[in-house]
């Protein structure tokens, strides 16, 4: 299978399945994008056209280039138009019943040289392999919205997944100029899995009244170098989505106290209080609003940022030692998939091992809570005085 003469299907018209098109294609592919509704196609279509003569204008592409990559872009609202491409990314809803009636289509109508790839953030990549009659042809691929320009891909072979698949995966996305990282077939793989506690401890904060949203925020991207603070995020990304995907991991990792969801996002979701799309959420997007101002306290702040990030260490740890991931993909993933400002491993080595610890068994002295148990691996780490090879 040359990669440069490739086709490429993709199955959803939406932001996801649009930017991957548009990356196909501008990389010289053959791509075929298929929708269920002709409205999406449309909407895609135009999209593409506006994006591209805007890249022209910003002179990062060529006079006539964006009508060269157009060209090679095709919208079906018949799956079968797929038949003949040697790659298909489905990036359809996250709903296991819909993607498995998909690769099912797909077992029966792709070549049987194809792989078949699933765009899902977090589900299982082993049940929609299910689906098809050969799983060994089955992987997740996924990208970050938006796609065109997050570099990270994350690339997840599942148990049924044939090594030589992973592997043309993996070059494949790599030659499209992708920052790619191999994770386990586990829920929220790499970087939906570590990131929860920015969100659930910063709440947490919140609800014991140590600081209110702005004063987390603030700490969070003064003194931690974050983009973005955890409840500005919250509101961009939408409460019922982040509460969701919360909701998701933790049926999924069998009720652990790590992932437990809160009643504060819960009720803002009840409320409909969704963030920014809704002009409500944890602060007020309607115009002339005051919103409160952060409490500048620099020991409060060093306090807040502290807690949340051995948070975050703490579970980066646990995905090295339950071998989610290597240690360098787990700080890549976290560097270019959610724009953190270091990897947390490298993190980790900077704060000291033995200091994640000692916060960690003092938080969990202090609460009672499973939720603060350390990794196995950083207590180890620390008895023997090591730090993570990077």
């Amino acid at each position: 299978m040359e990669s440069t003469n490739m086709k490429i299907g993709i199955i959803g018209a939406g932001a996801m399945g649009s930017g991957i098109a548009q990356i196909a294609a501008t990389q010289e592919h053959t791509v075929v994008i298929t929708d269920t509704h002709r409205s999406a196609l449309d909407k895609s279509q135009k999209g593409h056209a506006k994006i591209l003569a805007r890249l022209v204008e910003k002179g990062r592409l060529e006079q006539g280039q964006d009508h060269e990559i157009l060209r090679r872009i095709s919208y079906s609202t018949n799956l079968n138009d797929l038949a003949e491409c040697d790659l298909i990314i489905e990036a359809v809803v996250e709903n296991l019943a819909v993607k498995k009636e998909i690769f099912k289509n797909l077992s029966d109508l792709a070549k049987p040289d194809a792989i078949l790839a699933s765009n899902t953030s977090s589900l299982s990549i082993a049940s929609i392999g299910a689906a098809v009659e050969d799983a060994s042809r089955v992987i997740g691929i996924h990208f970050f919205n938006p796609a065109p320009l997050m570099p990270l891909v994350e690339i997840i072979p599942a148990i049924s997944t044939a090594p030589e698949v992973t592997k043309k995966a993996k070059e494949m996305i790599d030659a499209w100029g992708k920052t790619t990282v191999l994770a386990k077939d586990t829920p929220g793989f790499i970087v939906n899995r570590l990131a929860r506690p920015f969100y659930g401890e910063a709440v947490r904060i919140y609800e014991e009244g140590l600081a209110d949203p702005a004063t987390i925020d603030w700490a969070i991207t003064e003194l931690g170098g974050f983009r973005m603070g955890p409840f500005t995020l919250m509101d961009f990304i939408g409460h019922d989505v982040n509460y969701a995907v919360t909701e998701t991991v933790f049926k999924a990792f069998y009720f652990d106290p790590r992932y437990r969801p809160n009643f504060t996002q819960k009720r803002l979701v009840e409320a409909g209080w969704l963030g920014r799309k809704t002009g409500r959420g944890f602060y007020n997007y309607a115009e002339e609003t005051d919103n409160p101002q952060p409490q500048k306290d620099e020991e409060l702040g060093q306090h807040i940022l502290w807690r949340i990030l051995v948070m975050l260490i703490n579970e980066a740890a646990d995905a090295l030692y339950l071998n989610i991931a290597s240690a360098e993909d787990i700080d890549l993933a976290m560097t270019k998939g959610v724009n953190y400002p270091k990897g947390l491993l490298a993190w980790a080595n900077e704060k000291g091992i033995a200091h994640c610890v000692e916060t960690l068994d003092r938080l969990q002295s202090e609460y009672g809570e499973d939720r603060y148990r350390c990794s196995p691996l950083l207590r180890k780490m620390a008895r023997e005085n090591t730090t993570f090879k990077l």
